[in-house]
C-alpha cells in the first residue's frame, strides 16, 4: 500500500473579498442595508436557524421577522407532502411543489402588504428558508448556503428541521427522504432562480465559524473554477462492510473502525472550497452545475440532463471488510414510474485494487429457477434460513484493473478484499437490497430489504453467458502512439457513459468533445493536467484522486509529474457518449 498524498481539501484559489465572524458579518450587513427597506437572509434547509436568528436578532433589535413562522401549519405542509413521502422506509417520488405552495400565494401578498405599510426607521429583515420570495426591489439579498453532506451529518445528530415541519426527532432515512424527494428540489429551483439576485453568500458549515463573499467574488469563484480542471472536496463514511484501505491511502483517521465509501465526485451532495485570499469558503458544489451549466457540461449533456450533473464517482473499499450487499439497481422505466425520475442508477465496478480472494458476485447462474430464488429470498427475510448466493449468482475472480459492467436490473455486488471505484450515473439511492449476509447497519438494526421490489427489476436473461459475453472485463486497444496507449473498457450498450483507459509514459493529448469528462489517477503517484495553449495553470493530481474536465476546457494534455516522471501512468475517464 503507497504512503498517502491523497489531497482530501482541494481548492479554487483565487482573489477576492471575504469577511469571517458573526460580527464582521452582521456590521458589513448593517452599513450595506443602510438606506434600503429590506434586508433579507434565504436559508437553505440544514442551516442552524437559531444561530442565525440569535446574531441578527442582536444586529437588528425589533426587526428581525423569522418566515418559518408565516409557513402553512404543520399538518398542512405534511398533508401536502405526504404523496411525495410516501409510506416507504426509503423511498418517496420526486416532488413537483415549489416553495412559494409553503406560504401559498394570499400569505405572500398579504405579507408584502403588511411590511410596505409598516416600514420604519431602518430595513426590514426577514430570515429564513424562502425569505426571498417576500423581497422587495431594492432589497439587500443574502443566502447562507448548505451542502448536502454536511446537512446528512445534522441527520445524524437530528439537529436540523425540514422545510415547513420540524422533523428533527424523525429516524434518518425519513430526514434523508425527505430531503432528497422534496426539500432539496425545491429548494435548489428556488435558489437557481435567485442567483442574479443574492448580493452576499455565507458559509456556516462550521458552527461559530462564518464567512461571507460577496456577489463579485462568488462569480469570480464560479468562473475560474469551471475554465480548467478541479476536484470536489471528498468524504468519507464507515459502512457495515467498510474495509481498511483508504485509512491508509487517503490518510484517514485510524481510530474510526473503518471507512467503507468515499464519495469524490458527487456534486449534488459535495462541498466545493474556495480559498479566496487565503481564507477557505465552503459552498455545495451544485452551485457550479447550476450556475456554469453548459459549460461545465456541454451542450448536448445539458440538452439531455438540465442542470443535473449525470456522472458519479465513489469509493467502496471492502479491503479487510466484507461483502457488499447483494444488490438491484431499477430499470429506467420502474424508477420513472415509481420514483418520478428521469434516468436510473447504471454503474460499473472498477478495480483500483484487489486482494488475492477478491470477487464480484455479477448475474445469475445459468439455468437457476427463479422461483425458488425468490422463495428462498423471501425466507432468509423472515430469518428462516442463510440465503445460498452463489447457488443463483455467479461469482467470479477479481483483479486489479478488472472492470465489472452492471447497467440497472443486474444482480450485483463486490466481495471482500475488493476496492472498487464505481463508475455510475448519478442517482444514488436506489439500491434495492436483496440479502445483507445476516449483518446489521452500523446503527445495530437490520437494514432494509427490498426483495418484492427487486424481483420486479431483476433482467433474467443475464445469466452467466450474458455476463462473461457482455459484462465482465471487455478492453480493446483504440489508439496508440508514443509513449502511450488508449483502451476503451465499456460501458455496457444499455448505459450512457463511456470510459477510456489510458497508459501513458509521456503527455498524452485529450479532448472534452462535447461532455464533460471526469478521470481518476489509477496509477502513479502524480501527474499534472496541462493546456495546450495556456488557458488554464497547470493542474497536479495524486494517486486515487478523482478530477473533473469542464466540456467547455477542449483540449489538454495528461503527463506523469513529480516522482511518476519517467514512469507509466494510468488513468480512467468518464464521459456522455
Amino acid at each position: 500500500m503507497r504512503k498517502a498524498n491523497y489531497d482530501k481539501w482541494p481548492a479554487t484559489r483565487l482573489e477576492g473579498w471575504i469577511v469571517t465572524g458573526w460580527e464582521s458579518i452582521a456590521n458589513t450587513l448593517k452599513q450595506t442595508a443602510s438606506g434600503h427597506s429590506m434586508l433579507v437572509i434565504d436559508l437553505y434547509p440544514g442551516v442552524y436557524e437559531e444561530e442565525v436568528l440569535h446574531v441578527f436578532t442582536q444586529a437588528f433589535p425589533g426587526k428581525v421577522n423569522d418566515v418559518r413562522g408565516w409557513m402553512k401549519p404543520e399538518a398542512e405542509v405534511s398533508a401536502m407532502t405526504e404523496r411525495f413521502m410516501t409510506d416507504d422506509v426509503l423511498f418517496g417520488y420526486v416532488t413537483n411543489l415549489e416553495l412559494k405552495d409553503y406560504f401559498g400565494e394570499k400569505e405572500i401578498e398579504k405579507r408584502k402588504l403588511w411590511m410596505k405599510a409598516t416600514t420604519g426607521a431602518g430595513p426590514t429583515v426577514l430570515i429564513g428558508t424562502g425569505a426571498a420570495l417576500f423581497a422587495t426591489d431594492d432589497a439587500v439579498v443574502v443566502y447562507a448556503d448548505m451542502a448536502r453532506w454536511e446537512i446528512q451529518q445534522r441527520f445524524r445528530r437530528h439537529e436540523v428541521k425540514g422545510v415547513g415541519i420540524d422533523n428533527h426527532a424523525d429516524p434518518v432515512s425519513i430526514q434523508y427522504k425527505r430531503g432528497y424527494f422534496n426539500d432539496w428540489r425545491i429548494c435548489d429551483r428556488h435558489k437557481d432562480r435567485l442567483m442574479g439576485r443574492i448580493d452576499y453568500w455565507i458559509d456556516t458549515h462550521l458552527p461559530g465559524q462564518p464567512r461571507m463573499i460577496d456577489r463579485e467574488t462568488f462569480q469570480r469563484g464560479m468562473d475560474q473554477t469551471v475554465r480548467g480542471p478541479f476536484r470536489v472536496v471528498p468524504f468519507f463514511d464507515p459502512a457495515p462492510w467498510g474495509g481498511q484501505w483508504m485509512k491508509e491511502v487517503c490518510d484517514l483517521d485510524r481510530e474510526t473502525p473503518n471507512f467503507g465509501w468515499c464519495f469524490d465526485c458527487v456534486p449534488e451532495e459535495n462541498s466545493l472550497y474556495l480559498e479566496v485570499n487565503g481564507t477557505r469558503f465552503e459552498l455545495p458544489s451544485v452551485d457550479l452545475v447550476l450556475t456554469k451549466t453548459r459549460l461545465l457540461l456541454g451542450e448536448p449533456v445539458e440538452a439531455r440532463f438540465g442542470k443535473d450533473f449525470p456522472i458519479r464517482f465513489d469509493f467502496l473499499d471492502t479491503m479487510g471488510g466484507g461483502n457488499l450487499s447483494l444488490q438491484v439497481h431499477p430499470t429506467t422505466q420502474f424508477i420513472r414510474e415509481n420514483f418520478g425520475m428521469a434516468y436510473t442508477q447504471d454503474e460499473s465496478y472498477y478495480l483500483l485494487d484487489a486482494g488475492e480472494d477478491a470477487v464480484v458476485y455479477l448475474g445469475l447462474r445459468k439455468g437457476i429457477d427463479r422461483e425458488a430464488m425468490i422463495s428462498d429470498l423471501r425466507r432468509a427475510q423472515r430469518g428462516e434460513i442463510v440465503f445460498d448466493a452463489e447457488k443463483y449468482v455467479n461469482k467470479i475472480p477479481a483483479r486489479k484493473h478488472d472492470h465489472f459492467l452492471i447497467p440497472g436490473g443486474t444482480i450485483h455486488c463486490s466481495g471482500a478484499g475488493s476496492m472498487v471505484l464505481e463508475i455510475s450515473s448519478t442517482p444514488n439511492i436506489f439500491t434495492f437490497k436483496l440479502w445483507d449476509w445476516q449483518r446489521l447497519g452500523l446503527d445495530g438494526k437490520p437494514r432494509p430489504i427490498n426483495v418484492e421490489r427487486g424481483r420486479e427489476v431483476i433482467q433474467w436473461e443475464r445469466d452467466t453467458d450474458y455476463v462473461y459475453a457482455h459484462l465482465r472485463n471487455h478492453v480493446s486497444v483504440v489508439a496508440q502512439g508514443e509513449g502511450w496507449t488508449e483502451e476503451r473498457t465499456g460501458l455496457h450498450p444499455n448505459e450512457f457513459i463511456e470510459t477510456r483507459r489510458h497508459r501513458f509514459t509521456a503527455p498524452m493529448l485529450h479532448h472534452t468533445g462535447t461532455s464533460v469528462n471526469v478521470l481518476n489517477l489509477l496509477e502513479g503517484e502524480e501527474a499534472v493536467v496541462e493546456s495546450p495553449t495556456n488557458t488554464f495553470a497547470p493542474f497536479v493530481v495524486h494517486y486515487a484522486e478523482t478530477f473533473i474536465i469542464p466540456a467547455c476546457v477542449g483540449d489538454y494534455t495528461i503527463r506523469p509529474n513529480g516522482m511518476a516522471e519517467g514512469k507509466e501512468c494510468v488513468t480512467v475517464k468518464a464521459y456522455v457518449r
